[in-house]
């Protein structure tokens, strides 16, 4: 879902950000730190590449790590790297 029609994601810049993603076939939901510019994440359920609807920036955090293991097989942006996403930024 384009953000202002010049890209494929509501965020254009250079940096990871947080994303909110809904599969548009199952309507399965998720979050992600390791969100990028025109970028997406595939379904679990349905194995399509799905764009974020949302991104933000990624904010600090001073409470206790909730992060869960990056999926790198389902992330376009890892694919393209060869490696995992969130040790590139």
């Amino acid at each position: 879902m384009p953000g202002n029609g010049k890209g494929k994601t509501p965020y254009q810049g250079p940096k990871r950000c947080f994303g909110e993603y809904t599969c548009p076939k199952c309507k399965n939901s998720w979050m992600s730190g390791n969100s990028w510019a025109d970028m997406g994440q595939e379904c679990k359920t349905c194995n399509i590449n799905v764009y974020p609807h949302t991104q933000r920036p990624l904010e600090k955090h001073n409470g206790p790590d909730l992060r869960k293991p990056h999926l790198k097989n389902l992330c376009e942006k890892c694919k393209t790297l060869g490696h995992l996403c969130n040790s590139f930024d």
